[in-house]
């Protein structure tokens, strides 16, 4: 049940399908830096190779960078692991933790085994200080890590999230883990539609229950946004060596709710925190109607299957071919007085090599070997 690396040599998962169309739109596609015409270069000092700005209730995309390059989400898949414990387990449910939720590696609640703690408490460790151990716990309590991780996928494609597999509920890093900053603004903003998980985020700090003689303390929420910007909604911070920084902060400001992303970001020279507050301000600052696509909530609708209508009874009786034109064979003189015939010859002749055709893929398909 660890989160552990895999075996040395171990091949990773298939890379997931990229969708036929950009989700988002056809600029979502661009690797580059994407802007609105005529808008004023990004900030300065961004180190993430992908990042995105958009606004929370309308879903405009107005401005990114790369939005679904795919990168290690680190602790941001968090966010998914509580979106799906919150719409699996009550509340208030009271969860015993063992000694293999305390041991898990990284950062840390600091839950203990033979402690009690409703899922709410488990939360809050997990979205506060993002502790592993908590998102060991619950995802033990929803009924094991493939359970959960399964549950997770399943949500993220149900959002139309199609760069994200989850690999850990923690963000530990496992070969095929990946998530994009188009997709991580989809989870948050509907993190941000779950009350529950909306007021944990933006939770300066909570009181945390302690285990047999361990004392109770307090855990102090580690997103600096949202004790230095004003209107901050909350976010969530991650790093692994692998993925590098992530973060997500939003804000609100004359009614507009906007979320930064960034992915595979350095903390030098500026801190993430700031640099997302540098792109908010941006956003904030962008002229209102101008955006470069649209958080499209919900699977990619497959592509229209196209089949060629069968020819119409009259046109085969009238000799016309399915192309609407005559039938060469009915229409030349030597045929006269024998249309129907030709026609019904033909058609018995296309009838017996379909057949052939049809009972040849199904040999096929049913020989082991092919």
């Amino acid at each position: 049940m660890a989160d552990a690396a895999p075996e040395p040599g171990t091949a990773g998962p298939a890379s997931l399908p990229l969708p036929d169309e950009p989700v988002g739109g056809e600029r979502m596609g661009e690797c580059g830096t994407v802007l609105p015409a005529g808008a004023p270069p990004p900030p300065v000092g961004i180190t993430a190779a992908s990042w995105l700005i958009a606004d929370l209730d309308t879903g405009e995309v107005l401005a990114a960078k790369d939005p679904h390059g795919r990168h290690r989400p680190a602790s941001t898949i968090k966010l998914l692991t509580a979106l799906v414990a919150v719409e699996t387990l009550p509340l208030d449910r009271v969860v015993t933790t063992t000694r293999v939720d305390a041991d898990i590696e990284g950062s840390s609640a600091g839950i203990g085994p033979g402690g009690r703690y409703t899922v709410r408490q488990l939360l809050a460790g997990l979205l506060l200080v993002s502790g592993n151990d908590t998102a060991h716990a619950l995802a033990r309590t929803i009924g094991g890590q493939p359970t959960t991780l399964a549950a997770m996928n399943a949500r993220a494609r149900e959002l139309g999230a199609t760069d994200t597999r989850a690999g850990t509920p923690s963000g530990l890093d496992v070969p095929g883990m990946s998530s994009s900053a188009y997709d991580m603004a989809l989870i948050f903003r509907e993190v941000l539609r779950t009350p529950a998980l909306a007021r944990l985020l933006a939770t300066p700090e909570v009181t945390f229950p302690g285990y047999r003689d361990h004392s109770r303390y307090l855990l102090g929420n580690q997103n600096r946004l949202l004790a230095t910007y004003e209107g901050a909604l909350g976010g969530k911070t991650g790093f692994t060596d692998d993925a590098r920084h992530t973060f997500l902060g939003a804000a609100e400001r004359d009614g507009h709710r906007l979320v930064a992303v960034l992915m595979r970001a350095e903390q030098k020279p500026t801190r993430t925190w700031e640099q997302a507050a540098r792109l908010l301000d941006y956003g904030f600052a962008l002229e209102p109607g101008t955006d470069v696509g649209r958080l499209v909530t919900g699977p990619p609708e497959p592509e229209p299957a196209t089949t060629t209508p069968p020819p119409a009874q009259d046109d085969l009786a009238a000799g016309r071919s399915p192309s609407g034109g005559a039938d060469p064979a009915s229409s030349s003189p030597d045929s006269a007085g024998t249309g129907t015939g030709t026609v019904i010859g033909s058609l018995l002749a296309g009838t017996a090599v379909l057949a052939g055709v049809l009972a040849l893929l199904l040999r096929t398909r049913r020989d082991p070997r092919s």
